[in-house]
């Protein structure tokens, strides 16, 4: 069994990520064993305070058995997401150079991945049918307030109750072309799972980084 612990920020990630997470290894691993715990949710601006880093790595290391790997999920809001990863990367691995450690930071929001495959989200949590996805769904700066704009009348977007749900049928396929970031969140996991980017496994327990294929095309300019 694999164990993947997680750091998040939002209330909506600690139900939705490891739900993501499973989704992904029954995709790139069929039939191996995931545990996704549930994630250790941070404040940002405390979170990135000289220490915190590294005492939240510490934190869910202890408790994610002697060799569980570990996510990092932030949204990058308006923060250049790889400018910031490479930091909070760089203070991770320094902390715990002895684990498998992963950063992601969804351009701009988490929600930016349900615009990018919004077809398959649709007729779902009160969106309606016929939504189409924008043309550069991470360029939205308010993806949440997108969506609850094409809920019906007297819904809105709840990340509590509508952000695992929805991550529970959105288009993976559809996301990895339109969305870089999630492209990037789904090999970061493949690599976890010690998948290449050919679909073949390495040896289990190997913490080396695996072989990592660039971004699917997209199918938009």
């Amino acid at each position: 069994m694999i164990t993947i612990a997680s750091i998040v920020e939002g209330h909506g990630e600690v139900a939705a990520l490891p739900l993501l997470l499973r989704r992904i290894a029954a995709q790139v691993a069929a039939g191996s064993v995931v545990h996704a715990p549930q994630p250790f949710r941070v404040r940002r601006q405390n979170f990135l305070k000289p220490g915190e880093i590294e005492r939240s790595v510490e934190f869910v290391a202890n408790r994610s058995g002697v060799d569980g790997r570990i996510l990092i999920l932030l949204d990058a809001n308006s923060d250049c997401p790889k400018t910031l990863a490479a930091e909070i990367t760089e203070r991770a691995r320094q902390a715990r150079g002895d684990r498998a450690i992963q950063v992601v930071l969804a351009k701009v929001e988490y929600e930016a991945w349900f615009l990018a495959a919004a077809e398959s989200v649709a007729d779902h949590r009160g969106i309606k049918p016929d939504i189409i996805s924008p043309p550069e769904p991470e360029g939205i700066q308010d993806a949440k307030g997108w969506i609850s704009k094409r809920m019906d009348p007297g819904r809105s977007y709840s990340p509590s109750t509508d952000q695992p749900a929805l991550t529970a049928v959105f288009d993976m396929d559809l996301a990895r072309k339109r969305a870089p970031s999630f492209d990037k969140l789904y090999r970061a996991v493949e690599s976890m799972l010690g998948i290449d980017g050919d679909g073949w496994a390495s040896p289990a327990g190997n913490l080396r980084p695996t072989a990592r294929i660039g971004p699917i095309p997209r199918d938009r300019p």
